[in-house]
């Protein structure tokens, strides 16, 4: 096996392959390492790396197998964090230059059964500033590209996760997802994405009480998704918001032969881009060959419903952005800033209609969803912005259109279903576009369905043959 094929290679297939001895966990991650070392100065999908420390791990990973000893359901797995959550004893900086020498006393809970599973930290992922931006830049890290085509964004905020999987520098990923953090990358890099519902996973405070605020896996293939879902998700007594019982979700699903799913190729508000429409039909003609009922739906939603989420994120996140200009506003990104800028505006009765939005919402939704398995839509209006998009005033355009939204979410399709919290929601490939650049669609659920979801994603997988699979579905690097 080459050492392309390795830095490709599923984290299910390297499960596989340690068990039987046919590969080591050493011999995994010093060919990530190599690839790294390559890829990181052109596009900087990690902040901090430590290779040394996944390569001890890894030797002792190996000898766990040699031995035939007991293993951690990710034993050897290369893993990237987010430089968002914590972990004891290294920075994490948030992409912030005011936090750039913080170096927490206590791991995440997620990271803390990530590490126990025996999976190895080979580095910490970029993400904007505070995580506040759908590109991936700031003033301490500088520029994340899209491996794909490094003149591009991976999108953001977890856009140094989804360039990093595409580069094939990690294993596995993290992500979080506040507006789409998680699936804007995933789209924007081809690899697949999961915001679970609210609760599913635990969090830190105080976000972990925000219902918009949700972490998750990032992966290359659905059957990896769900191996580090099944790792990190269940309650915890230091997250009040977290679920009770822990959700396994299954590895093997039936057909989905007779479903019906629903779709909106704009939601009722949205300019969209003609590439991503193109491959969102092809995509749903695939879930008509697999023997679905595939109709389009009217959820008389209406541009409210997009301002419905960016009135959440501004009262509540945008005021932690604003509690941090008001002390460093001169070493802020201009995003950051402008979003401290939307929040000081921002006032009780504004977060009331947005809760009132959110109803509203769900209004249509909720009563469609009863007659439908899933329901499906683009991730992205636009297959990516450029890579530095929004480090100044902007003007977003899609079809040649000016956008009548906020540049840094306006081509993002993702918020409705941060405000539509507890459906689970599964990004995964549909394409790509002339310049490179993927394309990706949402699956979403009914509430706290989340293996409907999964369901859906592994029978529309197997029928396109995954992805990453060879030298010809991967960036030419």
């Amino acid at each position: 096996m080459s050492d392309q094929e390795l830095c490709y290679l599923t984290a299910t297939e390297a499960l596989a392959r340690f068990r039987a001895k046919k590969l080591s966990p050493v011999e995994l991650t010093k060919a990530l390492i190599a690839r790294a070392e390559k890829v990181q100065p052109k596009l900087k999908p990690f902040t901090f790396m430590y290779f040394e420390e996944a390569l001890d791990l890894a030797k002792k990973a190996e000898a766990k197998y040699a031995k035939g000893a007991k293993t951690g359901a990710l034993e050897g797995l290369p893993i990237a964090i987010k430089d968002e959550s914590y972990i004891a004893g290294k920075p994490t900086s948030n992409g912030s230059l005011i936090m750039k020498d913080f170096v927490p006393d206590k791991s995440s809970v997620n990271n803390q059964r990530i590490l126990k599973a025996g999976a190895m930290v080979i580095g910490r992922t970029a993400t904007p500033e505070f995580s506040c931006a759908s590109v991936t830049h700031s003033k301490l890290w500088g520029v994340t590209r899209n491996p794909w085509n490094p003149k591009y964004t991976p999108g953001g905020s977890s856009g140094g996760s989804g360039s990093a999987l595409a580069a094939g520098v990690t294993t596995l990923a993290m992500g979080s997802d506040i507006g789409g953090s998680i699936r804007i990358p995933a789209s924007a890099t081809g690899v697949v994405g999961y915001k679970p519902p609210y609760g599913r996973n635990p969090d830190d405070a105080p976000f972990n009480l925000d219902p918009y605020c949700h972490t998750g896996p990032m992966t290359r293939s659905v059957a990896d998704a769900i191996l580090l879902q099944n790792v990190i998700c269940g309650p915890s007594p230091t997250d009040i918001a977290s679920l009770r019982p822990k959700l396994i979700l299954p590895i093997d699903y039936k057909p989905i032969k007779g479903w019906k799913i629903a779709y909106s190729m704009d939601l009722n508000c949205f300019e969209v881009d003609k590439e991503v429409v193109a491959n969102t039909r092809r995509a749903l003609d695939v879930f008509r060959e697999l023997g679905a009922t595939v109709e389009e739906v009217d959820l008389k939603w209406g541009t409210w419903a997009l301002e419905t989420g960016v009135a959440h994120l501004d009262h509540l996140f945008g005021n932690f952005m604003n509690k941090m200009a008001k002390k460093h506003a001169k070493i802020m990104t201009y995003y950051a800033l402008d979003f401290a800028k939307a929040a000081r505006k921002s006032k009780a009765e504004d977060f009331l209609r947005a809760m009132e939005g959110a109803a509203k919402m769900y209004e249509t939704f909720g009563p469609m969803m009863e007659s439908h398995d899933i329901f499906i839509c683009p991730t992205l209006a636009l297959p990516a912005v450029k890579a530095d998009f929004f480090s100044g005033p902007e003007v977003l355009r899609i079809n040649g259109k000016v956008s009548k939204f906020h540049p840094i979410l306006g081509w993002c399709m993702t918020s409705p279903f941060n405000t539509l919290s507890r459906c689970p929601v599964l990004a995964v490939p549909s394409g790509h576009a002339k310049n490179g650049v993927p394309t990706g669609i949402q699956i979403i659920g009914r509430t706290y369905e989340d293996a409907t979801v999964f369901q859906a994603a592994t029978a529309f997988e197997a029928a396109v043959g995954g992805w990453y699979r060879d030298a010809a579905h991967r960036p030419k690097l």
